[in-house]
């Protein structure tokens, strides 16, 4: 591509390149009439993390193999595509005008879809997703329960673009927000419009982007900075990931957006070097960008300066708070300091410096286009706008999804995510990852927002999801999640240093049947005190797993300290293996029992030596009618 030098060329290269995105925006209602005829058609293929490692490369290949060999190159066009989010379900292939949405395709499954549908125009029937509730297949991705409820404002461009070429990206609408900006608005506009439309930071701490961009905008300097926080190390957590893999270019026009609006002329991307296809990604569309000239020396001719580069973080968790993360990118130590000042006072360097995450900035685009009324809009009074969740765990449709704040919890795990696996009951779904809590079925029907969460006990976050059923044991959970809080501690302030792991120990104490009352009572009270005077967010928010569980689940704390039990028969400590009267004495228990622990004759009840038992679980796993019983 040449470079562009104005707004016009801008636009008349979006009005060019937005060619190559008609056929695929073709939706249900527009669909045309292709089965049994051959017409031009293309074939979208997950590019994500998710996809790839399972083989969608391989999906790739074949399918131009096929194509070529069959002489339908002239009809067909293959490409790549970001995450589509429906993780669970992938490998995905997507085939316009159809709007056919394939899932859980396998390399070998090409031959059938060549010669199948793009030949002869008929659906593959079995690689259609089937609804769990209906057992119904459905061919359009608008049409399953994954995506109805969704809007997909941050995710606008994943899975439908290819993130490796820049003419897509401004066919769908890249860099224009940029271009109005530049010869449109003041800086102040900018902030003004961002303020109204009140979108807050999708990092965790919810606060104003627009405010942030007015500390920086308010104090002088030489130099100034914007810094991408692409840092994501929650457990389960993957939305920004997805983000640069299907979309690097709205990130780095965000950037270029809040560099005006501050006065910054240099930009820096914080990646985990843990994520290599984003990396290459953004390296990609970086290369493009400046090559455009929409990075670089004199914008659109406009005067303005701009230019990113990328440092790598090397998976410290404590680096997602922006203190942290400023001196890492300085080449020191990860750790947090005090504030004031703030970085927008004093950051990177000692200059003022705006820090926002990969969601924050990746719908800043979209709001200048929108506007700010069509972004407040959507949302609630106080949260405005959508939230990207990764939702994970013991739920049928694992996957990205992007749903307005004030969307319940029950559907986004009923509605979207299909339910509990294997018909299991729902016991509780912790958000925020580490530092958010876990919430019951009781607060099911809670909105999603900033305060609501707060409210009950956990936290926005930057945005996991992760349902339990009633197989999980909330203490194990709390354990879990102290471990890796421990473990990513920065160890600079006393309380979490210390105090965090103070609490796993009693944890451990606890889930090994050694815990008293007293024990609960110093749990409480001690992850209450390192909450209230940790140094930043890691410490601060650190007992919240604990506090959470305590407060809606302390029925299972008081088993395993009074009764010496696991209700979810989950610590091994305290599990016990018994034989229920169902047992019929096939002795498949016996054999398999590696103690030899278990004895009875056949045809008759057998029984387990609890002394001997070391509770591997072969017994559970072997017996044919579930007549051993765990808890």
């Amino acid at each position: 591509m040449n470079r562009i030098s104005s707004l016009e060329e801008l636009v008349k290269a979006h009005e060019k390149y937005i060619e190559l995105l008609n056929i695929r925006k073709i939706s249900h209602q527009d669909e045309v009439k292709v089965e049994g005829q051959r017409c031009k058609r293309e074939v979208m293929i997950c590019g994500g993390t998710g996809c790839k490692s399972s083989r969608s490369d391989e999906i790739l290949a074949n399918l131009n193999n096929e194509i070529q060999k069959i002489g339908l190159a002239d009809q067909v066009k293959v490409s790549i595509t970001g995450c589509f989010g429906f993780c669970e379900r992938g490998p995905i292939v997507k085939i316009s005008p159809d709007n056919a949405f394939y899932v859980k395709v396998k390399p070998e499954d090409v031959h059938e879809i060549v010669n199948e549908h793009l030949l002869k125009g008929n659906i593959v029937e079995r690689l259609l997703y089937e609804e769990p509730t209906v057992k119904k297949k459905v061919k359009r991705q608008d049409e399953m329960s994954f995506y109805k409820k969704q809007i997909r404002i941050a995710l606008r461009n994943c899975g439908l673009i290819n993130p490796e070429d820049i003419r897509e990206s401004i066919g769908a609408n890249g860099y224009l927000a940029l271009g109005k900006v530049l010869t449109e608005m003041t800086p102040e506009n900018v902030i003004e419009l961002i303020s109204s439309s009140g979108l807050r930071g999708r990092g965790g701490g919810g606060f104003s982007t627009g405010q942030k961009w007015s500390f920086g905008r308010m104090y002088e300097s030489s130099e100034k900075y914007i810094i991408c926080n692409a840092d994501e190390g929650d457990p389960g957590a993957f939305m920004d990931r997805s983000i640069l893999e299907g979309d690097p270019n709205s990130v780095i026009e965000g950037m270029a957006i809040a560099g005006y609006a501050i006065g910054a002329s240099k930009g820096y991307i914080y990646i985990r070097a843990e994520y290599p296809l984003a990396i290459g990604r953004l390296k990609i569309a970086i290369e493009e960008a400046r090559a455009c000239g929409l990075l670089g020396k004199n914008i659109l001719e406009t005067g303005f300066d701009f230019d990113l580069e990328l440092k790598y973080g090397a998976g410290a968790f404590v680096c997602g708070e922006e203190t942290a993360l400023i001196h890492s990118i300085e080449g020191c130590r990860g750790e947090p300091t005090n504030k004031p000042p703030f970085p927008a006072q004093s950051g990177l360097w000692n200059k003022p410096t705006c820090v926002n995450n990969v969601e924050t900035l990746a719908n800043v685009p979209a709001v200048i286009m929108k506007g700010a009324e069509w972004y407040s809009s959507i949302g609630t009074e106080k949260s405005k706008g959508t939230k990207v969740f990764a939702l994970a765990g013991k739920i049928n449709n694992v996957g990205l999804v992007e749903v307005p704040m004030g969307t319940t919890l029950r559907e986004i795990i009923y509605d979207i995510g299909g339910g509990i696996k294997n018909g299991r009951k729902f016991k509780a779904v912790q958000t925020g990852g580490p530092s958010g809590g876990c919430i019951p079925a009781a607060y099911l029907d809670s909105p999603i927002d900033y305060e609501s969460l707060i409210k009950i006990g956990s936290m926005m976050g930057s945005g996991g999801m992760i349902v339990m059923d009633e197989d999980n044991c909330m203490v194990d959970i709390a354990k879990f999640y102290l471990e890796f809080t421990v473990d990513e501690s920065c160890g600079k302030c006393t309380p979490c240093r210390v105090g965090n792991k103070r609490l796993l120990e009693i944890l451990t104490k606890i889930t090994n049947g050694k815990g008293t009352e007293k024990d609960l009572a110093d749990l409480k009270e001690l992850a209450e005190t390192i909450k209230d005077t940790s140094l930043c967010g890691l410490g601060q928010s650190a007992p919240n797993p604990v506090l959470s569980t305590m407060k809606y689940f302390m029925d299972e704390y008081e088993a395993h300290v009074k009764e010496k039990r696991c209700p979810s028969g989950v610590c091994k400590k305290l599990m016990r293996y018994e034989v229920s009267d169902k047992c019929i004495g096939c002795t498949k228990c016996a054999r398999g029992c590696p103690v030899s622990c278990i004895a009875g004759k056949v045809k008759e009840r057998h029984n387990i030596n609890q002394d001997k038992c070391i509770k591997c679980g072969a017994c559970y796993s072997s017996c044919p009618i579930g007549a051993i019983v765990r808890g």
